[in-house]
């Protein structure tokens, strides 16, 4: 792939995140399966928001705890599963199998903190860097992969 497609939009508030998250959600294919998308972002800037917002638009409807202590969170969905991982407690990409990393491929991986693991970013569709801009936030979608370039054209910004 060539020059990475990148997209920026801003979010006034968290109905403008979840717009976007319910954006994303759409834009994924019906099984999304082998999907990695990363959430990067200081702390407080939106990651387990939009994570939270893309698992309701999926049609989770229980609780969506922070992963930040148990690293993983599964979601059950009929033909697939989401994994909401966080990575701020690892400290060695050699952690990642403790994770169970290679066993999580049959779903869609959301991944927060991935700055942990540089390396991530070339088995990635997505990264979607969040950050604060006055009393909003702006998030920037980049296509790492062709079919994540294709997703984050699909996703209406306006």
């Amino acid at each position: 792939m060539g020059q990475p497609l990148s997209r920026t939009c801003f979010l006034a508030d968290q109905d403008a995140t979840g717009q976007l998250a319910r954006q994303l959600a759409k834009a994924l294919p019906e099984e999304p399966r082998g999907w990695v998308i990363l959430l990067q972002g200081e702390l407080g800037s939106g990651k387990s928001t939009l994570a939270r917002a893309m698992l309701r638009s999926m049609g989770h409807s229980g609780s969506v705890p922070s992963p930040t202590y148990t690293l993983v969170e599964p979601y059950e969905f009929p033909n697939y599963c989401v994994y909401h991982i966080d990575l701020y407690r690892i400290a060695d990409p050699d952690e990642l199998e403790f994770l169970g990393w290679s066993d999580l491929a049959d779903g869609l991986r959301l991944v927060e903190w991935p700055e942990r693991i540089p390396d991530l970013q070339a088995v990635a569709d997505v990264l979607i860097q969040l950050g604060y801009e006055g009393s909003g936030r702006v998030a920037e979608l980049i296509g790492l992969s062709e079919r994540g370039a294709r997703l984050v054209e699909a996703v209406s910004l306006d």
